[in-house]
């Protein structure tokens, strides 16, 4: 390890990461097909960058599929960069000169981590690796034993490494990790025996009951969250959030508070809360309408997409067969021969590559009209329900105008009780400053009156423009994805077809020779 620090330490660049990616890549012939492509950081599933005096972790945001990721024995200080890795299953961060757990949110798949040998002293911000099975914190400056006690939360966890910590040093450290953490198998590279776990029960059996209480009171009040929060973004996802009540009708007031006092006048109330609710059930539906029909497009690009692959797969492994027996053919003495084969299985190898063109060109045009389809559906869904909305929307300002009217009816009834001292009910002080004069209460009420239009028509504005830059932004997605595929696919044909003539090329020039 002391000669990787002989160097001065380093961020993770290019030149690192083709290099590690070409010397644990595949070797032989897959390796020359591989370095002809070109590397796609988006395909690398592990990934070894240990020993390389790395201080800085970067440039690893295209490897979106790596599974397993080995950074030990570096000299890397803070945990980042690895917000894009969210299928990393595998992380070994260990002999490095990490002092605080950061930077791992996203990595919610995570089920091995190791920090073993840094400068950690406290055990914190892991709360999303919920999968996570092994965890190791050996040799690292872990002082207080109720750092074990956040590790309560991760119920898959079975084995932990805490050895080499000054934790490790108090009497009951293995009685009290044994106790709050009951499903761990595995302790320090040893397995908990029953003996240890009876004695740890018993002795921590009434601290351990109470906080079973406060946990479970905890975890309800998260999963009610969770399923508010959950409710809340189909809503969202539907374009119809918060109109399932009276929000709409209440969030006039936020910046009208003449309104607000206008609203507590005897006979005012309410009735723009029914058109909402007419809203957002056609949301809904209109939502779960939509996504079946993205589901039956996706499905369906992935069937054509897959049968045609098959279908190449098959055409290639036809010509490999036929090639093989030419490559195998190099002892043949009669050059002529064998000049033959090498010519005819060029020829094949040009017909190869017209066929899987040929292929692929069909394959876009199949794709082409499942998205013109769905293209066509997906307008009319959108079109429709920005119809139905726009038709409902012009109730909503008819009762507000309803609203107005009535309004200032009963506050100029209600200024003429109380010049002529008729008024029966006590009025807030705050309503008595607007009840002055009729000019006053007129011109509060019409100023609220525009308030109110003003948020109808952005809520209605805001619901359309959401919906229309969805269908676009989806639309646009798809087009960009498949222009992406048609390109990868065109360079991988390419790329194995002249790999085919480079090789036979070569044997034609060894034979002359």
């Amino acid at each position: 390890n002391s000669d990787c620090y002989r160097d001065e330490p380093k961020v993770i660049d290019e030149e690192t990461l083709k290099q590690a990616i070409e010397e644990q890549g595949p070797q032989g012939q897959a390796g020359d097909i591989s370095k002809n492509e070109g590397i796609q950081y988006e395909d690398v599933l592990q990934l070894r960058l240990d020993y390389r005096n790395i201080l800085k972790i970067y440039h690893l945001w295209h490897f979106t599929s790596l599974t397993k990721l080995q950074l030990d024995n570096n000299v890397i200080e803070r945990i980042e960069g690895l917000e894009n890795l969210t299928n990393l299953v595998w992380l070994d961060l260990s002999f490095n000169n990490i002092e605080v757990i950061e930077g791992l949110d996203s990595l919610v798949k995570l089920q091995d981590l190791s920090l073993f040998n840094n400068r950690i002293s406290v055990i914190e911000n892991l709360d999303a690796l919920q999968d996570l099975h092994i965890l190791s914190f050996g040799n690292n400056a872990i002082a207080q034993l109720e750092n074990v006690l956040y590790l309560r939360k991760f119920k898959n966890l079975r084995t932990l490494n805490l050895a080499g910590n000054p934790i490790c040093e108090e009497e009951r450290y293995k009685t009290f990790v044994t106790a709050y953490l009951p499903d761990l198998v595995y302790l320090d590279y040893r397995l908990l025996d029953e003996q240890t776990r009876e004695t740890a029960n018993t002795k921590y059996k009434y601290a351990i009951e109470g906080m079973q209480q406060t946990e479970l009171q905890k975890q309800q009040a998260m999963e009610a969250q969770k399923i508010s929060n959950e409710e809340l973004q189909l809503h969202k996802d539907a374009f119809v959030e918060f109109l399932n009540g009276p929000q709409l009708f209440n969030s006039m007031f936020d910046e009208d508070p003449d309104g607000e006092k206008l609203a507590l006048l005897p006979g005012m109330e309410n009735k723009t809360e029914a058109l909402c609710v007419q809203i957002f059930d056609a949301g809904l539906t209109q939502h779960a309408q939509r996504m079946a029909e993205v589901e039956s497009f996706f499905t369906c690009s992935r069937e054509a997409v897959a049968d045609n692959r098959q279908k190449a797969a098959q055409i290639a492994a036809d010509f490999e067969s036929s090639r093989r027996q030419v490559m195998e053919m190099h002892q043949i003495t009669d050059v002529e021969l064998l000049e033959d084969h090498i010519s005819s299985c060029q020829e094949q190898a040009n017909q190869l590559f017209e066929t899987l063109m040929s292929l692929e060109l069909q394959l876009v045009d199949q794709l082409e009209d499942i998205f013109k389809d769905f293209e066509r559906n997906i307008s009319d869904m959108v079109g429709g329900f920005i119809e139905y909305v726009q038709g409902i929307y012009p109730f909503c300002r008819d009762l507000e105008n309803q609203h107005h009217e009535q309004q200032l009816e009963i506050a100029l009834a209600t200024l003429e009780k109380v010049v002529k001292n008729e008024l029966e009910e006590e009025i807030p002080d705050d309503m008595a400053m607007l009840l002055v004069d009729k000019d006053t209460v007129t011109n509060a009420v019409s100023a609220s009156h525009d308030t109110h239009l003003l948020k109808i028509d952005n809520r209605e504005d805001e619901l359309l423009t959401r919906i229309n830059n969805w269908m676009s932004g989806l639309l646009k997605s798809i087009h960009d994805e498949e222009v992406k595929r048609n390109r990868k696919r065109i360079s991988e044909i390419r790329n194995y077809v002249s790999y085919v003539k480079d090789e036979l090329e070569d044997m034609r020039l060894s034979e002359h020779h």
